[in-house]
């Protein structure tokens, strides 16, 4: 099956925009088209899992759109573009926001998240809420990446026996099999990348504080922030400006203020890469041999395109899911979990995270089929944010990825951006023994440090797609999308999936 005939096949947001721009098309018309491939794909056809609910209000709102342009009313970029996220997003509409657990089912928050009410402010239709991995894949030892209770198993669509990655799961698959103009996710750590990486899509991870996490279901206030996962940079960086701004409820914003941009389409530069200086990590983790072949080729296009690259540099990092890190997110998912669950109101179906531990051990045919929630047990355990072992280990990881990691790199290499892989081949799914471990993944050190990254289409190996991705030091996303268009525009390794099913043994 391919997606040849859809209409919308590998459309941009430009593209949109010039069509409704001309006539040709109007928002109503892109919605409904966008409604009809989801009715088509998601749970028919080959079942990609990927949206858990559509917005039922999708099309009036098209309509009240339509009529501010027909009266010469067009508020941006995003005037009219269906948006999709992540169901960890706070809509207050006639949609939920759950995370996929069955735990919060029929929860509408009490109002939007601080970027949902910025998207509506710019014109966006919000589309859907999308598959993840339940709980942001912080519930169990042995998770399966992309399922969620509500949502079922997401299917990567360019093998569907593979797995999508997550916890962006839904997020990624929608915007590589064009369920969605432009998707959003999350990441806590590599959330965003992972699964950007084996759908085939571009996504990034802003500088935490860049975008506000108010009204987003948290694991880490440290770590967590949403981000764009669209088919080109250009689309990511269309919808990463408007989204920024002010929100009291989240203190890291401040740090943000004068560094932040309304319009990041501005560094989009075809010729990104000439002169850049950016640093060959090829120490972060162990990657499949074809991975590290395929990024020598990405080296090689750099070098052409006329990047200085330092190669290598020696950059060091643990898995996330090392005990150390583990024990901290554990601290941070408990304190955040259950503020969020207090902000619901008196009618929040759970109250807190042991609550959810008792309605999953209620509900475990359905909740603890395939897995347990050794990190919900975990967490509830842990005691609040003062306790001197959390203070100290999270401030050891601070100066470890920042001050002694990312920062170190940039000055004494005098550095643009680092690059690397951004993960390893995808896996079958596997709901017994859960998802491979030893992947390797690039992703780590910007997460637990905050700082900003972006992954591109790096090209396939065997019909499964895989990523380049860019890293740098906070608040380098102008640097990092020049360099990041300049690659992708001199090698355009983006190609639609054709939800096939591919043999790698």
């Amino acid at each position: 099956m391919t997606n040849a005939s859809f209409e919308l096949d590998e459309v941009t947001v430009s593209g949109l925009q010039q069509a409704m721009g001309s006539g040709e098309r109007s928002a109503r018309s892109i919605t409904q088209l966008y409604l009809s491939r989801i009715e088509k794909l998601n749970l028919a056809g080959p079942a990609l899992r990927a949206v858990i609910e559509t917005n039922p209000d999708a099309l009036q709102i098209a309509d009240a759109l339509d009529a501010e342009r027909a009266s010469g009313n067009v508020r941006g970029p995003l005037h009219g573009i269906p948006v999709a996220l992540k169901d960890n997003i706070d809509t207050h509409d006639a949609m939920t926001t759950t995370a996929g657990s069955l735990a919060l089912e029929g929860s509408i928050p009490p109002q939007d998240a601080f970027i949902v009410e910025q998207l509506r402010a710019a014109g966006a239709i919000i589309l859907a809420k999308l598959n993840m991995s339940e709980w942001a894949y912080f519930r169990g030892e042995r998770a399966t990446s992309g399922w969620s209770a509500r949502g079922g198993q997401c299917r990567n669509p360019y093998a569907l026996d593979h797995n999508p990655c997550g916890s962006s799961s839904g997020s990624a698959v929608a915007a590589s099999a064009n369920l969605a103009a432009l998707t959003i996710g999350t990441e806590t750590s590599g959330s965003i990348m992972c699964p950007s990486s084996t759908n085939g899509v571009v996504g990034i991870k802003p500088t935490v504080g860049l975008w506000s996490r108010s009204g987003i279901i948290p694991i880490s206030h440290v770590q967590d922030t949403a981000g764009p996962l669209c088919r080109t940079v250009a689309d990511a960086a269309a919808l990463l400006g408007p989204l920024t701004g002010a929100d009291a409820k989240d203190s890291v914003i401040a740090a943000g203020r004068g560094k932040t941009y309304r319009d990041y389409a501005q560094f989009l530069d075809p010729d990104g890469l000439r002169g850049a200086r950016i640093g060959v990590a090829r120490t972060i983790s162990e990657f499949d041999p074809r991975v590290m072949r395929l990024f020598d080729q990405a080296i090689g296009a750099m070098i052409e395109a006329g990047a200085v690259l330092v190669d290598p540099v020696e950059v060091r990092d643990g898995p996330w899911n090392a005990d150390s890190r583990l024990a901290i997110m554990e601290y941070e998912f408990k304190a955040g979990l259950n503020t969020y669950l207090a902000s619901l109101g008196p009618h929040a179906p759970v109250k807190n995270l042991a609550d959810i531990i008792d309605f999953n051990e209620r509900h475990a045919d359905v909740e603890l089929r395939h897995f347990g929630q050794e990190r919900l047990t975990c967490s509830d355990v842990r005691g609040p944010l003062t306790d001197a072992a959390y203070i100290e280990g999270r401030a050891a990881m601070m100066h470890s990825s920042r001050e002694d990691g990312i920062d170190k790199l940039m000055h004494e290499h005098r550095l643009d951006a680092i690059v690397a892989p951004t993960t390893d081949l995808a896996w079958p799914t596997d709901h017994i023994n859960g998802d491979a471990s030893n992947r390797g993944s690039s992703a780590g050190l910007a997460a637990v440090a905050g700082y900003p990254s972006i992954s591109v289409p790096m090209g396939f190996v065997d019909g499964l797609p895989l990523g380049i991705s860019f890293f740098a030091s906070a608040w380098s996303e102008p640097t990092l999308l020049a360099v990041a268009y300049g690659y992708e525009q001199a090698t355009n390794h983006r190609r639609p999936p054709t939800f096939t099913t591919i043999d790698t043994t």
